[in-house]
């Protein structure tokens, strides 16, 4: 159990107070919005197509053999995903000798990942290294203050000592919340998140990793050609943030071995379906 003296709990008491005194964003939303449960409270995707994933990614947990460990959503996913050939090769030639398994899932919220890893998707795994990226899903396309800023960065705070409890040997990699395009009122949303999700790292159990000024100018605007929608990277923006992450997972794994005993990578079983 985490000490109050802890950093993650200091900083979560510091939001918890901040939102009360912003209003209470979270309490303020209508039930129909996605946000109407604290970030930092898990939920279930109830969607069939989630339930099976889920399914596959307890088989992926259980298959054991895994020292880097990818958790997210989309912009995860689809780095390790079948249903994504191009950026699927990319992440074999990035990854392989590392031992790496993606356990992102497109569309989940910090709420939806925080329920997935208390449910079976960290249990008896011990990765060396997590990599997390989250957040973006809860920002959304509407505007957002420090209320909504405050909410997101106290789930991923959430999701981080989770990790630690189920994971305690494992160093956690924590992005920054990439920038988006798809919606000219995020970016200062994120950047406030951002702002607060620096205060988690201790440089040690947890190292704070931000690349945003690789993928956008410092106005936020991406790059070009580093997107497919202003919010999910290409291959090249897959390929900036493998760069970003090669030296570190080198610092903490050594160089990537001549063999890998990762489980097979898995996609979305909807694509699968679908497929002729």
């Amino acid at each position: 159990m985490r000490s109050p003296s802890h950093p993650t709990n200091r900083l979560v008491t510091v939001l918890a107070a901040a939102a009360v005194i912003l209003g209470g964003a979270v309490t303020g939303c209508t039930a129909a919005e996605p946000a109407h449960l604290s970030a930092d409270q898990p939920a279930p995707r109830t969607d069939a197509n989630s339930k099976l994933a889920h399914e596959q990614l307890l088989a992926k947990a259980r298959h054991g053999g895994i020292d880097l460990y990818f958790l997210g959503d989309s912009i995860t996913r689809r780095w390790g995903g079948t249903d994504y050939p191009q950026f699927l090769a990319h992440w074999k030639e990035t990854f392989f000798g590392w031992n790496a398994a993606n356990f992102g899932w497109g569309g989940d919220t910090t709420q939806n990942i925080l329920w997935r890893i208390q449910n079976g998707e960290l249990e008896g795994v011990h990765p060396k290294v997590i990599v997390l990226l989250a957040g973006t899903n809860n920002v959304g396309r509407e505007p957002g203050d420090a209320a909504k800023a405050a909410d997101i960065a106290r789930g991923v705070a959430a999701i981080i000592d989770t990790c630690r409890s189920k994971a305690p040997g494992a160093t956690i990699i924590l992005m920054a919340v990439f920038p988006r395009n798809d919606s000219d009122v995020a970016m200062p949303v994120i950047n406030a998140i951002n702002a607060d999700l620096a205060k988690l790292a201790d440089g040690k159990a947890v190292r704070f990793l931000n690349i945003n000024d690789r993928l956008a100018a410092p106005d936020g605007t991406l790059r070009e050609g580093l997107t497919v929608d202003k919010l999910h990277l290409s291959l090249e923006g897959y390929k900036i943030w493998a760069e970003a992450l090669k030296p570190v997972l080198t610092e903490l794994l050594g160089p990537p071995a001549a063999t890998d005993h990762a489980p097979p990578p898995t996609g979305d079983p909807s694509a699968a379906a679908r497929a002729p």
